[in-house]
């Protein structure tokens, strides 16, 4: 047995050691992590009780046709992802990129921010609202025809549901608008229906990153990657329970983040306080969701730090804030590179916050992150693949972490992410973007 199989043995066996009495007390059946993958256009679904791979949802359009310019791997080759997704007549996804659940975790919206679309996936059925039964379907095509999406315009960043679930708001990242869409309608344009889904185009700030909702739905805090602004919208929900937006303020950041590069936010369980990644700046800071919006904290991070996205923890053992980064330390565990995770200790009072430490990623480029609903677990999807002579060498993984102790996190598992078996070969499932933590069917983040 070679070296790297033995490893991997050992890296299984110590999962299954470590889990399964934290998987009896917080895991439901019904959970479900979902990863959007950008070199591959494809979405990763891991079953928390295992940690491994369920299954990998498709949304490239290889293999439809048993031609060879339709097909993913032709005589023996692989393409590379510039290639791969210039083939002639592909009309799949080209780089998919944001995530978010539903309030009720029945459906997940993904954009690619390449083919500038947004699709809906259905998370119990692990299906692409829209796809078609494949006229050339046979032994070595492709069952079904990958649904077009819906398309938006030049690269659509974040989706984000409101609070009510009604509505879609998707960042027009390449423009200065938001495209606003019917959510029932959406679902229905997708399968044929023709009920145009979208709504209206929200004007906002220069190239927006990200729209997410305070926790009551009242408001829209939107932040911009080309402008160190944020802009407030009140949503104004009509009784049909669709949105009538009206901009009320205009933050200017350009104290905390004078790059103007802030690609993620995120407000927290109790409505008081809005987060907000500064990715150039190597910070995060905090502001007042009520009021004035007043500034709160600015984090520094340290050098090259490179936060991507926030998430929060609080259980009985303390409240922390989790910032992904993306700089990769050589000294991770065993000696094999690896990322890092911050924490902020937010038991301090507003202005005393502090980074408090940090916890290797087990993986490199640490991006999308998010917890399960009791705060016990963690999840961190990875951009770049491990390195050779490492237990899961040349695949992008996904790690697991203990945090019912959310200031000494403790590692679980590190989850290969495996390919995407396709009638011409398989696609390997590559530069994990977005990760979020579903329970099926009941109230989530986004509730």
């Amino acid at each position: 047995m070679q070296r790297r199989e033995l490893l991997k043995l050992a890296a299984a066996a110590s999962t299954a050691a470590a889990w399964p009495a934290l998987a009896q007390s917080t895991i439901d059946p019904r959970d479900r992590v979902f990863i959007t993958n950008e070199d591959s256009n494809t979405l990763v679904v891991i079953d928390p009780r295992s940690n491994s791979v369920e299954t990998t949802i498709n949304l490239t359009s290889f293999d439809e046709d048993p031609r060879p310019p339709f097909r993913y791997v032709t005589a023996g080759v692989a393409p590379t992802h510039a290639a791969m997704i210039h083939k002639p007549l592909y009309h799949g996804c080209i780089d998919a990129h944001g995530a978010v659940p539903s309030p009720d975790g029945r459906l997940l919206a993904t954009t690619g921010r390449g083919s500038s679309n947004v699709y809906l996936i259905d998370a119990a059925q692990r299906r692409v609202i829209g796809n078609l039964p494949n006229p050339a379907a046979g032994p070595t095509t492709q069952a079904e025809r990958v649904s077009s999406g819906l398309l938006l315009g030049r690269e659509p960043h974040e989706p984000s549901f409101t609070r009510n679930g009604r509505e879609l708001w998707v960042t027009i990242r390449g423009e200065n608008r938001i495209a606003i869409l019917d959510v029932e309608l959406a679902c229905r344009q997708l399968q044929g229906a023709s009920l145009p889904a979208l709504r209206q185009y929200l004007p906002t700030l220069d190239g927006p990153a990200q729209a997410w909702f305070s926790i009551d739905g009242r408001l829209a805090f939107v932040a911009s990657q080309k402008t160190p602004q944020v802009d407030v919208f009140r949503v104004n929900a009509d009784a049909a329970g669709h949105s009538r937006p009206q901009r009320i303020a205009t933050l200017d950041i350009a104290g905390q983040d004078p790059m103007g590069f802030t690609p993620f936010i995120k407000t927290t369980a109790d409505n008081a306080e809005l987060w907000l990644s500064h990715k150039l700046a190597d910070a995060i800071s905090c502001r007042s969701t009520h009021g004035d919006f007043k500034l709160l904290d600015r984090v520094p991070l340290g050098i090259n730090a490179r936060p991507n996205h926030v998430e929060f923890v609080r259980n009985a053992r303390g409240s922390v804030l989790y910032a992904s980064l993306a700089r990769v330390d050589d000294s991770g565990p065993d000696g094999v590179a690896s990322s890092r995770v911050a924490i902020v200790d937010r038991s301090a009072p507003p202005g005393e916050r502090r980074m408090v430490g940090s916890f290797f990623s087990h993986g490199r480029e640490a991006h999308g992150l998010w917890t399960n609903p009791e705060n016990t677990l963690l999840y961190v999807a990875h951009e770049q693949d491990e390195l050779p002579g490492t237990p899961n060498a040349g695949q992008t993984v996904c790690s697991a972490f203990d945090v019912s102790d959310p200031l000494n996190p403790v590692f679980v598992a590190q989850i290969p992410l495996g390919g995407l078996a396709l009638p011409s070969g398989t696609l390997r499932n590559k530069k994990s973007i977005n990760l979020v933590y579903v329970r099926i069917g009941e109230k989530g983040q986004t509730a």
